[in-house]
């Protein structure tokens, strides 16, 4: 139920950023989005329903190539999204159009950072680029740079230059704000130093799916010999362990870096 109030609550705020400041002074977003705001100012349809339209085969494909449970929470994101974008009003909440584009690409980000931290998308061109990246061996958000690049120059021949960089900066708004809050590709290393480490191990194991490389330790002071536990986990990951740690051993010794890079493989589900 959290997740769904997430992905609800996120949702309606991406369309509250769209509709209170980036629209009413033609200001677009990134990706499907943004081409839908485009499409909305130039034409008679509503911008919620032509990203319902737009996102329409993107989800399709995705539910076929990325998983039922992944595509479900997706589709509830933009349905949500494109009701919440016909109903809201377009209403200009500022006249200051430089304003506009931070607190509406802040506003925006948030909106998609937590919808992803809650494991779905916003579709669009996270969908594309999970699919290229599957096939091709390129960097995701260099793709999904260049897809937001014809977005952005799209806008610049529309209309004028002013709004496209009003739209960069928008964009860099809402990535910021992404980066802060959805933080999956922050990986951490753990090295647990416990007297129960069989139970710290089967306590983890069934419960998160993650290696764990067990080592002999010895005190250098007690000569008392320990198990050394080392595992390497996304960030999201840290509270729960580190509760599943404190309930098995609240005297584990649990040193906690982060991590730089890792080879090899690793779940990034």
């Amino acid at each position: 139920m959290a997740k769904f109030i997430t992905i609800v609550l996120s949702s309606i705020l991406i369309a509250v950023g769209y509709n209170f400041f980036l629209l009413p002074h033609k200001i677009l977003s990134s990706g499907i989005a943004g081409l839908s705001m485009l499409v909305g100012l130039v034409t008679p349809f509503n911008t919620g329903v032509v990203n319902f339209v737009l996102n329409l085969p993107l989800l399709i494909l995705g539910y076929i190539k990325l998983g039922k449970r992944f595509m479900i929470d997706t589709i509830l994101s933009v349905v949500v999204l494109s009701v919440a974008l016909v109903y809201i009003p377009i209403r200009q909440v500022s006249d200051d159009p430089l304003l506009s584009c931070v607190f509406g690409g802040v506003l925006a980000g948030i909106g998609v950072g937590y919808v992803f931290r809650a494991g779905a998308s916003t579709g669009g061109f996270d969908i594309i680029g999970l699919l290229f990246t599957r096939k091709k061996d390129f960097p995701l958000g260099s793709f999904i740079f260049a897809m937001n690049a014809i977005v952005i120059f799209i806008a610049g021949f529309q209309f004028n230059w002013d709004v496209t960089l009003y739209t960069m900066v928008s964009i860099f708004a809402t990535g910021k704000m992404i980066d802060t809050i959805h933080t999956s590709h922050i990986k951490l290393t753990l090295m647990i130093i416990t007297s129960r480490g069989d139970e710290i191990k089967n306590r983890i194991l069934p419960n998160l799916i993650r290696g764990i490389t067990v080592l002999d330790g010895e005190g250098a002071f007690t000569g008392s010999r320990r198990k050394v536990l080392f595992m390497v986990i996304s960030r999201y990951e840290l509270s729960e362990v580190k509760q599943m740690i404190s309930e098995v051993d609240p005297e584990a010794f649990v040193n906690i870096t982060q991590t730089v890079e890792v080879m090899g493989y690793f779940r990034r589900g």
